[in-house]
């Protein structure tokens, strides 16, 4: 598929329904995404309306160079590092809401990670640096390009290759540490 590209042209030409279809294809993997920077679901998915906001009310901004996904996804990163930024307080959670937190973690988890070698390799990503982390999200479950990737990161291809090379390295010495070499 096109990623949303024609969704969103037929959003364009007033097909209202089309970006329900957009918010279907993209919205879960998305909050995921971010949710590895800001490390709380429920600002993730703030953050991920406020990225699909940007699409209706900004609505030609999107210039369909890259794909819908790719642009989408650079909206989430630009705003989840503008909230890490600008984020000064600590918010403290009762025991109580923490579990509640942890289960709705769980279901966004169950939702995007739905076989046991994607968990086991989700788990060791997180025994990765941040870099790492992102480059193989990207491009394994993301299924974004190596040039999709580098705008995202806002790198080069070069950087993507070597920072992937690495990364896979590492994640490959974790698994086998861990007795759950799958790559």
């Amino acid at each position: 598929m096109d990623n949303g590209a024609s969704s969103y042209r037929r959003f364009l030409e007033g097909d209202e329904s089309a970006f329900d279809d957009i918010m279907k294809e993209l919205f879960h993997n998305l909050v995921f995404f971010i949710d590895q920077y800001v490390h709380d679901i429920h600002t993730a998915e703030d953050i991920a309306i406020d990225a699909f906001s940007d699409l209706i009310v900004h609505r030609h901004r999107y210039n369909f160079k890259v794909t819908l996904k790719t642009y989408v996804f650079m909206l989430g990163r630009s705003r989840a590092l503008d909230y890490i930024k600008h984020r000064k307080v600590i918010d403290f959670v009762e025991l109580s809401q923490s579990e509640e937190l942890a289960d709705d973690e769980k279901a966004l988890d169950e939702i995007v990670l739905a076989d046991d070698r994607k968990r086991a390799v989700h788990a060791a990503m997180g025994k990765l640096p941040e870099d790492m982390q992102t480059v193989i999200h990207l491009i394994y479950f993301e299924d974004m390009t190596y040039e999709e990737t580098a705008k995202v990161m806002k790198k080069n291809r070069k950087q993507i290759d070597n920072l992937l090379y690495r990364a896979k390295k590492e994640l490959r010495i974790i698994l086998r540490k861990d007795g759950e070499f799958l790559l």
